[in-house]
């Protein structure tokens, strides 16, 4: 997660229209785990884990660190949303100086087609902006998947590069908080 200096982690509740944005509870380990032994989830983020795998790895309060927002509509866990500092060995573009700050989200594939990604990543970014004005935070996402796509495109990310790794097209893009005119 990005230095947040002076801003306590974690934040209060992040309320958008239809979702609720908070810190991981022990409630929504079940919901952690289908996440990531869902094959449709898998498919651009290399692949399902196998369930037993994750039943043993996967802590009773998952996700509890700086950057690692639950994603909750209706009281139930629907997915999540995590900003980390871009590692500089990872492929792509990277500023040399500084780990930027990476946005990264999945969803529960009954989620998906209802606009929840684009509603809680803006929530996010906006807190962000908030918290760290002046930072840029950049996404990187397989070219092939078309629903990150449109999340980057509605999101206002702006394509930097195309590269491979992981053995597809990757693409790579920045944004940027609008200063207020």
């Amino acid at each position: 997660m990005p230095d947040l200096g002076p801003v306590a982690w974690p934040p209060a509740p992040i309320r958008t229209e239809r979702l609720v944005l908070r810190e991981s509870e022990a409630r929504d380990r079940a919901a952690v785990i289908e996440l990531f032994a869902s094959p449709e989830v898998g498919t651009y983020v290399g692949g399902a884990r196998p369930r037993d795998e994750l039943e043993r790895t996967v802590p009773e309060v998952p996700g509890r660190r700086p950057g690692f927002f639950v994603v909750e509509c209706d009281g139930a866990m629907v997915g999540m949303i995590t900003l980390d500092r871009r590692d500089a060995a990872s492929p792509g573009p990277a500023r040399p100086d500084a780990g930027e700050a990476e946005l990264g989200y999945l969803f529960l594939p009954e989620a998906w087609g209802r606009g929840y990604a684009a509603e809680a990543c803006r929530a996010v970014l906006g807190w962000f902006a908030d918290a760290l004005p002046g930072e840029r935070v950049v996404l990187c996402t397989q070219s092939a998947n078309e629903r990150a796509m449109r999340v980057a495109a509605k999101l206002g990310f702006t394509e930097v590069e195309r590269f491979q790794a992981y053995g597809a097209e990757q693409w790579f893009g920045v944004w940027s908080p609008v200063a207020p005119g």
